[in-house]
């Protein structure tokens, strides 16, 4: 009886660590599952629950007793369920869904489909649209709040501490001041309402800007992104002397706030970073690579020709993956696009047929461009219809004909995939141009500290509302590919690798190579003859 007592503390006390309270049923149950363990069991096994009960995504904090069936059935199951794989492209539309709950201060899983409310549309509510903005701001917001810079002065520390710390200030503090704020930070969403004049917008309000002073830190200052501003109020203007972007965070702090479900997509409930058997593989195969090529123009002679020798050097030793990313054809072909490519892709099918080891061994990923079909110019852009590719994929069984965005996991590495001219329409639509530094290093802070793939005006490029979601780049990816017209680039921030491979025919063929187990990329080129 002392040892049930004694078990059933010990129950509540962990479940209320982890920010949870048990029903007296449920708690009677556990306490009946867990006597007849050793003692030194009980740590393990209330860690185990705790932590699949976090996957459930309560609605609240009370546990109930099916909630602790559900997780004790979770915890048999997950010895025998094998989801650790090598290597998988996620789908834009498969990305999981997770919504930032203030009350709780953390991220909870959307069970897409459960309801019909949490079913996503490719044209979808009016209040999907505002959903969209609320879900980047929360990501960016709560990040923020915990960067050291943001977090209050603990007492009784140095006070020099205390003078270099900040507090965030919503709008609607601004808007109802009666007299002048001297002092400001306030996060926001950079926006145009009228031509010429700028406002601050967050979930509370919105504030006209004054920028004749603002002083412009590192990065890609566009319409639609988030920044921090400093300045006074005054008159109903904010008055800025500097803005800048909110600070980014380590894919490892982020990831802490998750614990280990898998947010990144793919058939594995868990997080694969911290799997010792992938990163055992992923070490002792340290020869594997990923190729990756932009604007594959299977109409042009050259290229074809150019693919012929990248296949044959890689004969003898297959990389896991060449990533084929759009356009497909080097010029818009009218009523005769479709059928023009799906003849080019029957040609690269038997040029690729002739290297058995590479059809056999790599898989080949094929990504639409901007110019392919048959989606809209809006993001994500659905595959290639399957009308062009099925004569290609009964050649080619290994391939996969994924959207734009994708995702791709190897092992323990997360690698996020993108065709679109991004650094060329941030660099259009910034309202001030850097200076000074190089402007892949502007982009990548730009993208990493949005926590997003294309912080623009949704005029300049449009996204399907429900869908957002699959351009965020929160926890941080290992490596990031933006394939872009513009001059190829390797650059990294956070420990998060980003990379432009550049036009594969316009750059004098050349393409990248990334390299999983040293996490490291490198520049490769295809020889004139």
């Amino acid at each position: 009886m002392e040892v049930a007592e004694y078990l059933k503390r010990r129950i509540s006390t962990t479940f209320k660590l982890h920010g949870f309270s048990l029903r007296s049923d449920a708690c009677n149950l556990l306490v009946n599952q867990l006597l007849p363990l050793e003692e030194s069991e009980y740590d393990e096994w209330l860690e185990k629950l705790t932590e699949h009960i976090q996957k459930q995504s309560l609605i609240n904090a009370v546990v109930e007793k099916h909630h602790i069936e559900s997780a004790i059935q979770d915890c048999i199951r997950s010895g025998l369920d094998e989801t650790e794989t090598i290597f998988n492209v996620i789908s834009a539309f498969e990305v999981p869904y997770f919504k930032y709950h203030s009350e709780r201060k953390k991220f909870l899983k959307v069970d897409i489909g459960s309801n019909h409310a949490a079913t996503p549309h490719l044209f979808d509510l009016p209040s999907a649209k505002a959903n969209l903005f609320r879900d980047r701001y929360a990501i960016i917001y709560q990040r923020t709040q915990r960067h050291e810079l943001f977090t209050p002065a603990i007492m009784g520390t140095d006070s020099d501490d205390a003078d270099h710390k900040f507090k965030l200030q919503p709008i609607e503090f601004l808007l109802s001041s009666s007299g002048k704020v001297t002092e400001a930070i306030v996060l926001g969403l950079l926006t145009q309402l009228r031509e010429g004049c700028y406002y601050l917008e967050d979930p509370t309000g919105i504030v006209q800007l004054d920028l004749s002073e603002a002083i412009y830190h590192t990065g890609l200052h566009t319409e639609n992104c988030f920044v921090l501003a400093e300045g006074c109020y005054e008159d109903k203007l904010f008055y800025v002397s500097g803005m800048g972007f909110p600070p980014p965070e380590p894919s490892d702090t982020s990831r802490a706030y998750f614990g280990n479900v898998n947010t990144f997509g793919g058939p594995s409930k868990v997080s694969l970073k911290t799997s010792a058997e992938l990163s055992r593989y992923e070490l002792e195969n340290d020869d594997s690579v990923l190729v990756f090529l932009a604007d594959v123009w299977l109409d042009s002679v050259k290229v074809m020709e150019k693919l012929r020798v990248l296949f044959a050097g890689y004969a003898d030793c297959p990389p896991v993956a060449f990533v084929f990313m759009g356009n497909f054809l080097s010029s818009q072909q009218g009523s005769s696009h479709a059928a023009t490519l799906k003849t080019r892709f029957k040609a690269l099918g038997d040029l690729i047929a002739q290297f058995s080891e590479l059809a056999k061994k790599s898989k080949f990923i094929f990504m639409p461009g901007p110019s392919d079909p048959a989606s809209p110019n809006i993001l994500p852009r659905m595959p290639l219809p399957k009308i062009i590719t099925e004569e290609f994929q009964r050649k080619v069984p290994s391939s996969i004909f994924t959207s734009n965005p994708c995702r791709i996991q190897y092992c323990t590495q997360e690698i996020v995939v993108i065709r679109e001219d991004l650094v060329t329409k941030m660099c259009r639509n910034t309202i001030h141009f850097p200076t000074s530094g190089e402007i892949p290093e502007h982009f990548a802070k730009t993208v990493l500290c949005q926590a997003h793939l294309a912080p623009l005006p949704i005029s300049v490029c449009p996204v399907y509302w429900s869908f957002d979601r699959a351009l965020h780049l929160y926890p941080l990816p290992d490596l990031v590919v933006i394939a872009d017209q513009s001059s190829a680039f390797t650059t990294t921030y956070m420990d998060c690798h980003v990379m432009n491979p550049g036009s594969f025919p316009k750059n004098d063929f050349s393409f990248k190579i990334y390299i999983p187990a040293a996490r490291r990329i490198e520049d490769s080129q295809i020889p004139n003859d």
